[in-house]
């Protein structure tokens, strides 16, 4: 059976399933229907339930021989074993990290926490200000799924965890792509996407931005579907990672989905959080080599 040989990682839900969505669209890719499978990252708190090899081979079998296999997990590039783990698994893996102003990441995480019912701090400033209570294991909201989600700063440590990329595959094993380009040039990102693949970058598709900020319409629904009863968890878990079950999920999903517009973030604390974060921005972009000061520009 075919294994996974294409990684995309990156910050929290920035641009991960439209990539995915895109390379899923070539002839010479096929990416996993079940996104975000979370195999990989034995450090970090399993959702439902991990998936066993043979599960998670399985997300494969369609794949054919000549086309690379691959996932989207944006929690690997925050897991501290995860690289190792794939390096391990696939020794011959590309791996392509999606970047984001760290700030901007922490404020659409928390939105989507929120979303999913995983948050019950709707406020982000007051978020922020529990982080210390929850790393030391308080004030964790029954239905956080994934606890460490909710430390919001240790989650955007982009240099240390961009590191442990670099030294499990080398420079030439890893792609960066930076969030801000998919704005700007999406047809340039795809290409040299496809290229650090090594497929046809000739082939084209329609980038449709798809960027909207949600919230549910029945929040009964909504918790049925992202944060399940304790006792039915594990099963959820493992009918979850069926296509079939994916699909009918992802379909009630969105049509509980209406779009409003995001509260814009609290200037000063936008500032504050620019200013704290502006040398990590420093040190990432010395390491993949790209200028990224706008990040640390006034607002």
């Amino acid at each position: 059976m075919k294994r996974p040989d294409t990684f995309i990682v990156g910050t929290f839900k920035a641009g991960t399933s439209t990539m995915w969505r895109e390379l899923d669209q070539h002839p010479q890719i096929f990416m996993s229907e079940v996104k975000e499978p979370m195999y990989f990252g034995q450090d970090l708190s399993a959702r439902y339930r991990r998936m066993t090899t043979d599960e998670y081979l399985a997300l494969f079998k369609d794949a054919r021989e000549d086309q690379r296999a691959g996932e989207a997990s944006p929690w690997y590039l925050y897991s501290t074993s995860s690289a190792r783990e794939i390096k391990e698994f696939s020794p011959e893996a590309r791996i392509i990290i999606m970047l984001r102003n760290p700030v901007d990441v922490m404020y659409s995480q928390h939105s989507q926490l929120v979303f999913n019912l995983r948050e019950d701090l709707t406020d982000f400033g007051e978020a922020l200000a529990a982080e210390e209570d929850r790393a030391a294991g308080h004030r964790i909201p029954a239905d956080a799924l994934r606890p460490e989600a909710l430390l919001y700063r240790r989650s955007v440590r982009f240099p240390e965890q961009v590191a442990r990329y670099l030294e499990s595959f080398g420079r030439e094993g890893v792609h960066f792509i930076v969030f801000d380009d998919l704005a700007t040039g999406p047809a340039g990102v795809y290409r040299s996407t496809l290229e650090f693949l090594g497929v046809d970058s000739t082939f084209t598709i329609d980038h449709t931005v798809e960027n909207a900020n949600k919230a549910p319409r029945s929040k009964l629904l909504q918790r049925l579907m992202f944060a399940p009863p304790r006792p039915f968890r594990s099963m959820y878990g493992r009918l979850r990672g069926m296509p079939v079950m994916h699909r009918l999920r992802d379909r009630i999903a969105r049509s509980n989905v209406e779009s409003v517009k995001r509260q814009a973030m609290e200037p000063e604390l936008r500032r504050q959080l620019t200013e704290e974060f502006a040398p990590q921005v420093k040190e990432l972009g010395d390491l993949i080599g790209r200028d990224l000061s706008a990040w640390s520009a006034a607002s």
